[in-house]
């Protein structure tokens, strides 16, 4: 999920090979990559620690289980596992802000997504309420992932496009071109980010080094480099009733007939 370019997920892969060193449990670092869906790692009966959205999470029948959350770098983030949409547009694009791209075409992730579909419509709601019809022409995706949002951008096929704000912090760091080529013209409310999570029969010995591992990678000497190129300050406790906004998202959007994004 948040391998947003091939020297973040060389970070991941050396956080992960960190991680089974500190904790003592054997990991295999597999490759998950667009097109898999995601939905087939997360059932995966050997999981021990992937990404996994809130949304997607709190509306599975089956729940894998919590370990940790990441705690972003920047101001942005307040020191808590949380993150934003941001709503980009090409940097030589007319659009000065949200309300410009109104009538234009509008990118999505996919639908069990919180940053690129339900923080979307929760974002767009109180505009939808106000115009009383649906605010673009064209509503295109399934984009999927973030670099796929920013392709989809830059080729000129969408006017707008939601870009998960941490995604955008590792894309931007590991990418500073790109920083010139897109401009943010919204952010979205903060929600709970995405976590780390085991499969539901992981053991709870395992599950338990895992976090107690993840608590020292703050203060971890051998992770000062991970920190700055996973653009990371921590990991946190899972607080699962914070992701109860997701589902209020939701409901929200539903509740005032805005369940497509458009």
């Amino acid at each position: 999920m948040y391998s947003a370019a091939p020297a973040a997920a060389v970070a991941w892969t050396e956080l992960f090979d960190w991680l089974a060193r500190e904790s003592g449990v054997t990991l295999d670092v597999i490759d998950h990559a667009f097109p898999l869906p995601l939905s087939d790692l997360w059932a995966r009966r050997d999981l021990a620690a992937a990404f996994m959205c809130g949304f997607p999470f709190m509306l599975s029948a089956e729940r894998p289980r919590p370990v940790a959350a990441p705690v972003p770098s920047g101001a942005l983030y307040q020191g808590r596992p949380v993150y934003a949409t941001h709503l980009v547009v090409r940097a030589d694009s007319r659009f000065q802000s949200l309300e410009d791209t109104f009538g234009g075409r509008l990118g999505f992730t996919v639908p069990d997504s919180h940053s690129g579909y339900n923080a979307l419509r929760h974002h767009l709601v109180p505009y939808f309420r106000r115009h009383g019809a649906r605010l673009y022409r064209e509503s295109v995706g399934p984009l999927t992932t973030p670099r796929r949002v920013i392709a989809a951008l830059l080729d000129g096929e969408i006017d707008v496009g939601p870009l998960d704000s941490y995604a955008l912090d590792l894309i931007l760091r590991h990418d500073p071109p790109l920083a010139s080529q897109i401009r943010i013209v919204a952010t979205t409310d903060l929600a709970p980010i995405p976590f780390l999570v085991a499969a539901a029969a992981c053991p709870d010995d395992i599950v338990a080094k895992l976090q107690a591992a993840l608590r020292t990678f703050a203060t971890a000497p051998a992770c000062a480099s991970l920190r700055d190129r996973l653009c990371l300050d921590a990991f946190a406790a899972v607080q699962l009733a914070d992701y109860e906004l997701t589902l209020r998202w939701d409901a929200e959007a539903r509740a005032a007939g805005y369940a497509t994004p458009g």
